[in-house]
């Protein structure tokens, strides 16, 4: 890895690909798959930082993810008997690393999954009508489905204690199923309607759905001493109490890139106690949807941030200021994550650069830039490839990768950014 002691001398484009970063030595994990997640984090990439961590001289005792997103960090960490916090401001993805990161028992699995069929077939259950039912939920089901998961919800809610880690479990079953049940369009990473869509049935799904997540858990290696905490927060609240930690290991949110709580808005409505789920945008780091000042922002900017905000004011005022929002958020973010950090502790960063309207987003510029500004020693930048992206290296209108090159050209490589407190 590149060490960098002057930003300013810094081309992203020339690092070369560290092979060391590339790929695991290990089949990952079916508890990484028992929600499907967009850009998801490769799980490998926890194990080789703690390897490069012990290369290093430090142990690390507590890791952190301040954008832990689905668990995946959390999941690792407990497979090697670390301890863990994390915090995401998804209420989504927080539920679904809960449910990762916790060990069951496989018997009580199936045993509540029974019950949980048994209720959805022959118990008489108080079910709100379909008439009744919110104008987004009623956009993506017909009344059919809306009935059936009405009451397959019911049951799960009526059979396990909502205080259980059980409970959590099969309300992240319920959630996986809800864009096969509905009329989303199959694959796609944007809120599309698909009008001709078959929907599958809503208790067969949810059983091929359990039958995968209890057998994931069965053959979970994970440990069960190490401690983990999840909390739903935004990181730079000042109101979140952030532990200090031995290491951090996260991938920030794109910029330009997802709508986080538009890709969730099904278990968001299902799920959450809200009637618009737009209200999950707002804090959002990348979101469109913010209320900050664009000429407070750019004063706030470093360098490689302003270079990039005036190039894209040329080409699309609005995406320049969600994009100055997004670079001062992350000179935060670069602050905060020192001070967590214990003497000697490490972060690294997963980041990938992107483009808009020609305008070239050097998010990994911009993050080095202001990890050094904030006061990290020793920071090293790496290239790695992302093995999915080389064979499918675009997007089509729906948002679906593709190797048809009539589609929108992606990054196939992202950046590992590593620094230290001395």
């Amino acid at each position: 890895m590149k060490k960098v002691r002057n930003s300013k001398t810094l081309r992203t484009d020339t690092i070369p690909v560290d092979s060391f970063w590339n790929l695991g030595t290990e089949r990952e994990q079916r508890m990484h798959r028992i929600h499907a997640y967009p850009a998801k984090f490769p799980a490998f990439i926890t194990t080789k930082a703690l390897n490069y961590a012990k290369r290093r001289g430090r142990k690390v005792n507590l890791l952190a993810d301040i954008f832990c997103g689905c668990g995946t960090v959390a999941y690792e960490a407990k497979r090697n008997s670390i301890d863990f916090w994390g915090c995401d401001i998804n209420p989504v993805a927080t539920m679904i690393a809960k449910a990762k990161s916790q060990s069951y028992e496989t018997w009580r699995l199936q045993d509540y999954f029974e019950k949980i069929v048994d209720v959805f077939e022959h118990a008489h259950l108080v079910l709100r009508p379909y008439g009744d039912a919110i104008d987004r939920i009623k956009y993506w089901y017909d009344a059919n489905h809306y009935r059936e998961l009405s009451r397959l919800l019911a049951a799960i809610e009526e059979t396990i204690p909502a205080q259980s880690k059980y409970h959590v479990f099969f309300l992240v079953a319920f959630s996986n199923i809800l864009k096969p049940t509905s009329r989303w369009l199959t694959k796609s990473i944007k809120p599309q309607l698909d009008p001709n869509k078959q929907a599958q049935r809503v208790l067969a799904a949810f059983q091929n759905q359990c039958e995968f997540a209890i057998t994931a858990s069965a053959e979970s290696d994970a440990k069960v001493g190490s401690h983990v905490k999840i909390e739903t927060a935004d990181f730079l609240s000042s109101r979140l109490s952030r532990p200090q930690v031995d290491m951090i290991v996260t991938s920030p949110p794109y910029v330009t890139s997802y709508e986080y709580a538009d890709l969730h808005q099904l278990s968001a409505l299902w799920l959450n106690p809200t009637k618009d789920y737009r209200t999950f945008r707002y804090g959002s780091i990348g979101t469109l949807h913010h209320d900050s000042e664009f000429e407070s922002d750019v004063e706030e900017l470093n360098t490689s941030g302003k270079t990039i905000v005036e190039s894209l004011q040329r080409v699309d005022m609005a995406k320049s200021r969600s994009v100055a929002k997004y670079f001062v958020d992350m000179q935060a973010v670069a602050r905060q994550s020192l001070e967590m950090l214990v003497d000697g502790g490490l972060a690294l960063f997963v980041i990938g650069n992107t483009r808009y309207s020609g305008v070239k987003i050097d998010n990994a510029h911009h993050l080095v830039e202001s990890m050094l500004e904030a006061g990290f020693d020793d920071v090293r930048i790496g290239k790695r490839r992302i093995q999915t992206k080389i064979l499918t290296p675009y997007r089509d209108k729906a948002g679906r990768f593709t190797s048809d090159g009539r589609g929108r050209k992606v990054y196939g490589e992202e950046f590992v950014v590593i620094g230290q407190r001395l």
